[in-house]
């Protein structure tokens, strides 16, 4: 598991050069290690090299790696589509939620959400592109979405998140997530407190963090490709 410590080294030090290069502090920029399909093992050996954040997107598989990693102090991120029926535990077990794409799942999780722990972090997911392969609010859709989420108590929006389409042209995954850093910032001139930018993965996220992303969901990079 020391190739996972190796990686983990390597990505935080671009990331520490692409903050230092946007004038951004690096202990700003949280790198969420997107562990679904990877064993229990894989997340202990993360954790050892100093990792917290981890992100899963398959819920059973989740929660039985809850339970095989409870003595570990970390923070769950559920990042893949939400279904209705699975919102209960979604709410219950996770501590951030990155692909709220629809206001149905929003107020789910407000009323599911335990009385004795703390607003679950949520940010609205965004279909930059408008793929029809992938969930997410279209960008016109989000000032309203937004007025509509805001108010729900068991719930805090904290920003956006997006999974733009591919782009090997490094200026244009910039745009891409510039777009979404604008999008986020008119929402804030309407009024709404949002400190949150999940957007970069492996292929994408210096870029990322040169346009403002606080949330990074980095997988194969750190982990190796999946079985």
């Amino acid at each position: 598991m020391t190739a996972i410590a190796d990686n983990i080294e390597r990505i935080r030090t671009t990331i520490d050069e692409a903050a230092r290069e946007a004038g951004r502090d690096p202990a700003a920029i949280t790198l969420v290690a997107v562990s679904k399909k990877q064993p229990a093992a894989a997340i202990r050996a993360a954790h050892a090299a100093g990792l917290r954040d981890f992100g899963e997107s398959y819920l059973q598989e989740a929660l039985a790696k809850r339970e095989a990693l409870a003595a570990l102090d970390a923070r769950w991120h559920f990042i893949g589509p939400i279904q209705s029926n699975k919102t209960r535990a979604i709410a219950e077990r996770f501590d951030w939620v990155h692909s709220v794409d629809r206001f149905k799942i929003a107020r789910r999780l407000a009323e599911q959400r335990p009385g004795h722990r703390p607003a679950l972090s949520v940010c609205l997911q965004v279909n930059l592109d408008g793929e029809a392969s992938k969930s997410g609010l279209a960008p016109e859709e989000l000032p309203g979405a937004m007025e509509r989420v805001a108010g729900l108590e068991g719930i805090r929006v904290r920003g956006l998140m997006a999974i733009p389409r591919p782009r090997r042209d490094f200026a244009a995954q910039r745009t891409a997530f510039a777009r979404l850093r604008g999008l986020q910032e008119d929402l804030v001139a309407r009024g709404h407190a949002l400190d949150a930018l999940s957007m970069g993965m492996s292929g994408d996220y210096r870029a990322a963090v040169l346009e403002g992303a606080t949330h990074l969901r980095i997988g194969s990079a750190l982990f190796g490709a999946r079985k």
